[in-house]
């Protein structure tokens, strides 16, 4: 019985599969694909931080999510620019270590 996935897997993956007795079926991903994949992984491994029920398994996932941001910098050698983006961000409209939670915004006249 073969069963679908179409999703980027880590590294090991392939030979994991294969070392269970299985045929993993797979191809290596163009630069494009493989950029489209990543987001694509990126949002897979969010929903899973969010809907994790213990701690323990948040920080698995988040630690996905982390890998996966990883590998997004890279196609775009973006580490300092990333870094220089976060800092005026964080500079300009500041962090969440006040842990506000906005509930509304009136105009006033």
């Amino acid at each position: 019985m073969k069963k679908i996935y179409d999703k980027l897997v880590r590294d090991k993956i392939p030979e994991i599969i294969t070392k269970s007795g299985r045929k993993a079926n797979y191809r290596i991903l163009n630069d494009a694909e493989y950029k489209r994949y990543l987001f694509k992984k990126l949002l897979e491994e969010v929903i899973e931080v969010v809907y994790a029920q213990t701690d323990d398994e948040q920080l698995d996932e988040l630690a996905d999510v982390e890998e996966v941001l990883e590998a997004i910098y890279k196609t775009n050698n973006g580490y300092s620019s990333l870094a220089t983006r976060k800092n005026r961000k964080k500079l300009e409209r500041g962090g969440f270590d006040k842990r506000y939670y906005l509930e509304s915004v009136e105009e006033i006249l």
